[in-house]
């Protein structure tokens, strides 16, 4: 489902872009599907814990970092420790789905267990911090793709809303041109980007949970990847190493969760929705067996992990044709494609998000609404 269509004001030359985002009226409330979808779910045992499963990521991410470790060791001064920083790279990827799943209480029987995995996962392994990314990321589960409430549409180099790409100045502006061209190059450095915000947050004057506790972790953590490195390869190739650790987490970490919600529905500000109407219709699947929800970590059910966030990964493809044909019946839009489509979209959506950060006259999204 495509986003409404953008309108534009004459004033001074073509004056600001502004975008109309749906609305309540959009989409028609849903009763009770919730209720209805969910009792399902839960009648089929679909919201219990899935611990053989947890138990066997785990171990398997423990056997792929212990043999990181040992290739870096023995490949010593070698360019193939590239291939070494790139599997870490993955391997963090894999160890963020784990505590995003732990931080939405999949794992572990009790809220609090389930808090310090996720905290351990995070910033002890991953080195981001948890209490940064847990409440940005309970704000976008609540409202998601809505205007002022879901932080994941705001700006961040890039524009997802069209308001936000008409008033990018200076490099931004050039980036925001053609930002769907630069957006997975611009992943590269996405990576870093999650670590330096994560640490802004923990120096900031605001309260922070466990701020102490994540500073420990993260500096442990960062001490325990960067000193080795530094210490056993020559300098260039220790600075080689970390870009390209830090760059395929960045591309595998973006190119996992922009699928999900970027080019569908944008909600206006002011909409009440219904939960249901609010989650399947601003979510997107990608299509794809085992290997799909092994590749994405489970959030390739988009749709369903939005409805259920506490649903355990092995059950979330249950889940799907249970919210699928409940959809078609109700005739309510359920978004799935395949995963190069997916990215096509993304691309395509904000190549014309940035067309607002073009010079009017230059502009065909502003002259053909002009004449509108």
């Amino acid at each position: 489902m495509a986003v409404s269509a953008p309108v534009i004001e004459t004033v001074s030359r073509l004056g600001p872009v502004r975008q109309t985002y749906a609305t309540a009226e959009s989409f028609p409330p849903v009763a009770r599907a919730y209720t209805q979808v969910s009792r399902v779910v839960k009648e089929l045992g679909l919201l219990r814990r899935a611990p053989v499963f947890y138990a066997l990521v785990g171990t398997a991410l423990l056997v792929a970092l212990a043999g990181c470790v040992t290739g870096f060791i023995l490949l010593g001064d070698s360019w193939f420790q590239l291939l070494i920083a790139a599997a870490l790279g993955i391997v963090f990827t894999q160890v963020a789905f784990l505590a995003h799943e732990a931080a939405h209480r999949q794992i572990l029987s009790s809220g609090p267990a389930n808090d310090r995995l996720a905290r351990i996962l995070a910033a002890g392994v991953v080195g981001i911090s948890y209490s940064w990314w847990d409440a940005k990321h309970s704000r976008h589960h609540a409202n998601p793709n809505r205007v002022g409430k879901d932080p994941d549409i705001e700006v961040d180099t890039i524009s997802f809303l069209v308001e936000d790409a008409a008033q990018a100045r200076g490099l931004r502006r050039l980036i925001t041109r053609h930002q769907g061209w630069f957006f997975l190059p611009l992943l590269t450095l996405e990576g870093l980007n999650l670590h330096v915000h994560g640490i802004r947050h923990l120096l900031s004057q605001q309260p922070v949970n466990k701020r102490g506790l994540e500073l420990a972790l993260i500096t442990t953590r960062l001490a325990a990847v960067i000193v080795p490195v530094f210490l056993l390869l020559p300098l260039g190739m220790a600075f080689a190493f970390l870009g390209v650790q830090f760059a395929v987490f960045g591309v595998y970490m973006g190119a996992s969760f922009a699928p999900n919600h970027k080019g569908m529905p944008v909600v206006d500000a002011a909409a009440r929705l219904d939960f249901f109407s609010k989650q399947v219709r601003t979510s997107r699947n990608i299509r794809g067996g085992w290997w799909a929800t092994v590749l994405f970590g489970g959030l390739n059910h988009q749709v369903e992990h939005h409805l259920f966030p506490s649903m355990a990964r092995p059950y979330l493809s249950r889940a799907r044709s249970i919210v699928r044909d409940y959809c078609r019946s109700a005739d309510i839009p359920y978004t799935e494609t395949g995963v190069w489509r997916s990215y096509a979209i993304v691309i395509d959506y904000l190549n014309r998000v940035g067309l607002a950060a073009r010079d009017p006259f230059d502009c065909p999204m502003a002259a053909e609404y002009r004449r509108a």
